[in-house]
């Protein structure tokens, strides 16, 4: 089937257009969407595609139908990403703008729903909105923004992430990049979407970390780029501006690292005003998390950054937009915030101690390493090194007054009592000023530091109320004796102070033991004893301990001078010890520039051989990092279905307790209790209490009540008194007059009750006269009424007895059936039980029976095994002994057919000589023809025997000189009568070999048959060896011929291949 033709952009933008005249947004939107998508459309010239993209973001954004906007997004990016940028910034560009003004028109909307569901504008409740607000915490407007404005904010982030996902890693829309994530970063500050900074950050750390993976890409961003990097870190203050206003200070604190980072990648210094602002920052980032040391580290920055750029733009070298301010009046500021952040470093850390371990001061070191970098300082900050700093760069000169005035009473003055006093109006200035204010509380602990060690010096024993009276500050930074008790315990327990405390005695006694020691138990703690190193405080005196400690280097110094100005000799001695070292020097300095040469070349070597090593285990790490990244995603992704999981409970259950404490509001506001009851902290309040409130409530109301009946009782009872003596004086009158009205008014009466009286007699009259008629009908219709109803009565009433009489017989019958049924049932039961009995021991004895027999039969079977084990045994052993007498026989004829064989006279050799030729019978007198010539015969008359080994052909009968050949087939080399091996036995085999009447031993597998001899045939009448019967030797018997057919015969009676006669 061919594929349906291509429509040209034109007629799919005039077809959709017609489809939205029609209010069928659905279908055009469809329609596009197969258009933008389908692969034809990448040969479309863009500008008719352009109006078709318009329409599709336009009914993308009225139907929210975000996922299909962003497919046929991307589609159009990759058509037009190397043609026109234009066009793609112009769509998205709309899609953004579309996008917010729909979010406006929700909240418009919103804004008119709320306004027109209030019906009475002096109503400050409605019964519905009180109904509502005891099954829910949202009020009204809280429901309209839910139902109306939230849908098009989650499209509207929606937006922003599909956008900025389509722009990713494009150096050519990198710009758009750019402004898209500041439009972003304004919708979450503008509608303060925390949650969604967050990700939003994430998504931006997770482009750039992705930039070099892409970076052999097409148009791929290259962060060396200068401007591209400074797009990037316009953006990433940008993000650390809203991360601070949103108060979101740990996405703070990770931007700040994104800044760093960056900073380093940048080949171009940042400017000062955008410096400055992260100096800023920071500062704000640092005084939240309480680290006051590298927050005054950051106040010393940004104050070190306004006075170079406050001398960059006298030079000339800067201009005043690239610059931040710089007047007089900011460089105070920052000098004064600088100077008091400095002061605000705790002498004694606050901080808990977790015990001298060394994973903690491994992190705490990392931690520092990674701050210290992120100031960009060469080392860790000091208190001390601050001060230092502080007055090298003229910060002192330049605070307030105030402030240096604190610094004086602080750091430089020696005044232990009177040091809180004098303090005092500083620190009610300083709370005045809202950038000052954080400070009070850390300043108090460094001005409860300076007490007590300046009071160390000046005292032994102090009594503790006068401790406190001198720890006084102003009226709202009160601290309390509990206060100070916990700070002389935190100094003990760090090692800052050495101060026992006697509350029955009510004694401070400072340790003056010469032993003690005052060392700080966390050296090198950022936070902490920072004075140790320096002795920044004022002392009049050392304390014993101190003493007692210098004493030996003082006593060395002491010595020293003595001798250098004593003894001459000791001056002229390290004269002489200093030329000879410098001698020693010029005289190895080429051995030791050789040995350096040497070393470098040997540490060249070595740092190859680490760098490659380290190469390999930074592949190795990556790839472990990549396996724990994949299980950190899961394990985040199940962390974050968790808090969805526990956020969901967390808001079910506040808003479970928040109607509960409206409900209890209600209800204390119901008993209009005359003592405050906080409503924010109801938490200790239960059914309980709040019922013995009521009680108490209810009691006290009916005291008031009594009491108020009581007194005006007693009130009325005096007026009513005053009354009756003023009334005394007018009853008669009165009486008179009442007495009148009275008989008035009966004679009114009289009148009007007899007129009423005669009218309904007369009305009583006409109607009796008028009902007389209907006497006798009624009468007689009562009495059928009564007579039908008495025989309806006795009918149902005699139906009535049947059906009684019949249940009861029904029911004795069903009671009957139900005891024979139980009985039937019973006995059955019983039947079934004996039975089973009965099957059950017949079971039992037809097992036992089958068992019996069981064992009869494999008694008899096992006799059967044993006979028939005996019977294999004995045709084994005649078999054994048949095979052994068979071999003995061929051993027996072996050996009689060797003495045949014709010895050679070099090859003879015996079976004890133990030579390696071959095998020869023993000659006792030389050949046969010597032994024929020595008896006198002829030899040529006497035919010569014939060759014994067999390797040539015999002679014709006319050559008498040749000797007869014997037909003997060629044998293997024969052994010794005394070597004749034993007959091996037969292999074993699963079945028995049949008795001796079976098939003959020639065709039976295991039995031996010598290779050499096999298949040949004996000749009959073989003449015997002349030089045996020259020598008078008995002649070896001879070979009896068996024709073949006896063969088989022969064979079947021995075992062996063939039977001499």
């Amino acid at each position: 089937m061919a594929p349906p033709p291509h429509a040209k952009p034109e007629n799919v933008l005039k077809r959709a257009q017609e489809l939205v005249a029609v209010n069928k947004n659905s279908g055009a939107l469809e329609l596009l969407h197969e258009h933008v998508t389908s692969k034809r459309s990448r040969n479309s010239p863009i500008a008719s595609l352009e109006p078709v993209m318009i329409l599709f973001v336009e009914l993308c954004v009225s139907l929210r139908k975000g996922k299909t906007a962003k497919d046929g997004l991307y589609q159009y990016k990759n058509i037009a990403q190397n043609t026109s940028v234009q066009t793609i910034e112009l769509v998205l560009r709309r899609f953004i703008e579309l996008a917010e003004a729909k979010v406006t028109e929700a909240q418009e909307r919103a804004e008119q729903i709320t306004v027109d569901a209030i019906d009475d504008l002096e109503a400050s409740e409605t019964p519905e909105s009180i109904m509502l607000s005891t099954v829910s915490g949202e009020q009204s407007r809280d429901r309209t923004d839910r139902a109306v404005v939230t849908p098009w904010l989650k499209f509207l982030w929606e937006t922003y992430r599909t956008v900025l996902d389509i722009l990713r890693n494009n150096a050519r829309l990198e710009i758009m990049y750019q402004s898209t994530a500041l439009q972003a970063f304004q919708f979450c500050l503008k509608y303060t979407r925390k949650t969604e900074f967050r990700r939003l950050c994430e998504l931006l750390r997770n482009h750039v970390q992705n930039a070099a993976k892409y970076s052999t890409q097409m148009h791929a961003i290259n962060l060396n780029d200068p401007d591209t990097l400074q797009r990037h870190l316009d953006t990433r203050f940008q993000q650390l501006n809203v991360a601070v206003e949103l108060e979101l200070w740990q996405e703070a604190f990770r931007s700040v690292e994104d800044i760093h980072t960056l900073l380093n990648l940048s080949k171009r210094p940042a400017k000062n005003v955008m410096m400055a602002n992260y100096y800023e920052k920071l500062t704000r980032i640092f005084l939240v998390s309480d680290n006051y040391l590298f927050h005054a580290a950051a106040w010393s920055r940004y104050y070190s950054l306004l006075r170079t750029s406050a001398a960059q733009v006298a030079a000339g070298q800067s201009t005043k937009k690239d610059s931040p301010a710089t007047t007089e009046a900011d460089l105070s500021r920052a000098a004064s915030l600088y100077l008091l952040a400095a002061l605000s470093i705790p002498v004694i850390s606050q901080a808990r101690s977790k015990g001298a371990l060394v994973d903690v001061d491994e992190a705490k070191r990392n931690k520092n390493t990674r701050l210290t970098n992120l100031l960009g300082m060469a080392r860790a900050p000091t208190r001390a090194g601050l001060f230092k700093d502080a007055i090298g760069k003229g910060a002192l000169k330049r605070a307030r007054p105030e402030i240096r005035d604190l610094y004086s009473i602080l750091e430089v003055d020696f005044h232990p009592l009177s040091i809180c006093k004098k303090i005092s109006p500083i620190l009610t200035q300083i709370a005045a000023e809202p950038d000052m204010k954080p400070y009070v509380l850390p300043l108090q602990q460094v001005i409860l530091t300076r007490l007590f060690q300046q009071l160390s010096q000046v005292y032994d024993t102090v009594q503790l109320s006068f401790v406190i009276s001198l720890a006084s500050f102003p009226a709202p930074f009160e601290v309390t004796p509990s206060v100070i008790e916990k700070f002389i315990m935190n100094g003990c327990k760090k090692g800052d102070l050495s101060i026992r405390i006697d509350h029955a005695a009510g004694v401070l006694t400072f340790e003056s033991d010469i032993f003690s020691s005052t060392k700080p138990l966390h050296t090198g703690s950022p936070t902490g004893s920072a004075e140790k190193e320096t002795m920044s405080v004022q002392k009049l005196q050392s304390t014993p301990s101190e003493i007692v400690r210098t004493q030996l280097s003082r006593l060395a110094k002491a010595l020293y001078l003595t001798v250098s100005h004593v003894d001459p000799e000791f001056q002229q001695a390290r004269l002489e010890a200093k030329e000879a070292a410098y001698a020693r020097a010029q005289a190895g300095a080429q051995k030791e520039h050789e040995e350096a040469l040497a070393r470098r070349t040997i540490i060249e070597k070595k740092k190859e051989a680490a760098e490659s090593a380290l190469l390999k285990k930074e592949k190795e790490e990556a790839q472990q990092r990549m396996i724990r990244a994949e299980e950190a995603r899961a394990a985040e992704a199940a962390r974050v279905a968790e808090q969805q999981k526990k956020r969901e409970l967390e808001r079910l259950r506040q808003e479970q307790e928040k109607i509960r404490k409206e409900e209890l509001k209600k209800q204390l506001d119901e008993l209009s209790l005359d003592t405050k009851i906080d409503v924010e902290n109801l938490e200790d309040l239960d059914s309980n209490q709040l019922r013995a409130m009521k009680l108490a409530q209810l009691e006290k109301e009916k005291r008031e009540m009594a009491d108020k009946l009581r007194i005006t009782g007693k009130r009325i009872d005096h007026l009513e008194r005053a009354y009756r003596r003023e009334e005394v004086k007018i009853l008669p009158q009165d009486l008179e007059r009442q007495r009148a009205e009275d008989l008035a008014a009966y004679e009114e009466k009289k009148r009007i009750t007899l007129e009423n009286s005669k009218k309904q007699h007369e009305d009583a009259v006409a109607l009796k006269k008028r009902l007389g008629r209907l006497v006798v009908p009624y009468e007689r219709f009562r009495d059928e009424i009564k007579q039908q109803r008495h025989q309806e009565f006795e009918q149902r009433r005699r139906t009535a007895e049947k059906q009684l009489r019949a249940e009861m017989e029904k029911r004795r019958q069903d009671v009957r059936a139900e005891r024979e049924r139980k009985r039937i049932a019973e006995e059955a039961a019983e039947r079934r039980r004996i039975e089973e009995e009965e099957r059950e021991r017949q079971e039992e004895e037809e097992r036992r029976k089958k068992e019996e027999e069981l064992r009869a039969k494999m008694a008899e079977e096992k006799i059967k095994r044993e006979e028939e084990r005996k019977k294999l045994d004995e045709i084994a052993a005649k078999q054994r002994q048949r095979e052994q007498e068979a071999e003995e026989r061929r051993a027996r004829e072996k050996l009689e057919r060797d003495s045949f064989k014709r010895p050679s006279a070099p090859e003879t050799t015996t079976p004890e000589s133990g030579g390696g030729g071959r095998w020869v019978a023993p000659v006792r007198g030389g050949g046969w023809r010597d032994r024929v010539a020595a008896k006198g015969g002829d030899v040529d008359s006497t035919p010569p025997p014939p060759p014994v080994n067999g390797s040539g052909a015999a002679p014709p009968l006319s050559a008498p000189t040749e000797r007869r050949r014997l037909n003997i087939a060629p044998r293997t080399a024969p052994i010794a009568r005394e070597e004749v091996p034993p007959p091996q036995a037969a292999p074993a085999r699963e079945v028995e070999r049949p008795a001796a009447d079976g098939p003959s031993a020639d065709a039976r597998p295991g039995v031996y048959r010598p290779g050499a001899i096999s298949g040949r045939k004996l000749q009959a009448e073989r003449p015997e060896s002349p030089a045996a019967v020259a020598d008078g030797e008995k002649p070896a018997p001879k070979s009896k011929y068996i024709p073949p057919s006896q063969r088989k015969e022969a064979s079947s009676g021995g075992g062996g291949w063939g039977r001499r006669g």
